[in-house]
């Protein structure tokens, strides 16, 4: 069952949806150099990625520069998986991450959407905070590797 939903976004910022606000440019190299899951992504693939995804900006009211980014592979209707969550070094502590997730759970939630699933190395506290939780049953997933990179390594 989702959290309540205080999370509110900062003032001075806003989120949207409207891929046309994406700057994918500074979303590729947030990715592609500062993001552990996604370190050397070719600029086509998170293109093409952003092409198929569900995608939430968030913006400086001020300036219109995007300074946080989410990225949902969604039906619209039964599942979705939210990936790819980024807030620029510049604007992180001021709360952006856990209102964007919030934004994002708060946008699918009517559609009816029975289950959103994420993979965290290092934010679990953001996600717990808008209701996210460890899944009851891990066993019962199940993972096909297409690529070796993307395997999870035991530490």
């Amino acid at each position: 069952m989702p959290a309540a939903k205080p999370e509110r976004l900062p003032e001075g910022y806003e989120i949207s949806t409207d891929p046309s606000r994406i700057d994918a440019a500074r979303v590729h190299t947030w990715l592609s150099t500062d993001a552990y899951w996604a370190t050397g992504r070719a600029r086509e693939t998170q293109d093409a990625a952003v092409a198929g995804s569900l995608n939430f900006g968030v913006h400086d009211t001020a300036s219109g520069e995007q300074v946080a980014y989410a990225r949902v592979v969604t039906d619209h209707v039964t599942f979705a998986w939210l990936c790819d969550v980024y807030v620029d070094p510049s604007v992180r502590g001021k709360g952006l991450g856990t209102a964007l997730v919030a934004a994002v759970r708060d946008h699918l939630e009517p559609l009816g959407v029975r289950r959103m699933l994420l993979a965290t190395r290092d934010a679990h506290g953001v996600y717990e905070q808008v209701g996210f939780e460890p899944l009851p049953a891990p066993g019962q997933w199940m993972a096909l590797y297409f690529d070796d990179s993307a395997r999870p390594r035991t530490r």
